[in-house]
């Protein structure tokens, strides 16, 4: 299995980004995508979680309502819009994988819960 995310940048607050995950090696739709990121000096945060098995969403607390997850099936990519972008949302963004998707619902936060893991994509927030 490999993820590779792309589409990270400098934006001004307020402004969006999208960034990518393409996702290849798995032979079924039975798995999850997690975003995470990662600020300098902190721990990693969960941003949000698709169970591609089953199409729901999950949203960690701080991006609810700003960020959006979705997948396009035909091309095996995963997007995280981000929108309203504030200089707190500055970080590096990962995605990840649960092979598993039978019990996504309660560890979709959790980032030992995921088996695969992308490089990341250097997202900046500033005027």
């Amino acid at each position: 299995v490999q993820l590779q995310a792309c589409g990270g940048g400098l934006v001004q607050p307020g402004g969006s980004l999208r960034l990518s995950c393409a996702v290849s090696g798995f032979t079924s739709d039975y798995y999850a995508i997690g975003w995470f990121r990662q600020a300098p000096g902190k721990e990693r945060e969960v941003v949000g979680c698709i169970n591609v098995s089953d199409g729901r969403l999950y949203y960690g607390d701080s991006v609810m309502g700003r960020f959006t997850i979705s997948r396009d099936g035909a091309k095996n990519t995963v997007y995280l819009q981000l929108n309203s972008l504030k200089p707190e949302d500055t970080a590096v963004y990962f995605c990840s994988a649960i092979e598993d998707a039978l019990w996504v619902g309660s560890s979709w936060s959790d980032p030992v819960e995921y088996d695969y893991w992308g490089q990341g994509t250097q997202v900046t927030v500033s005027s």
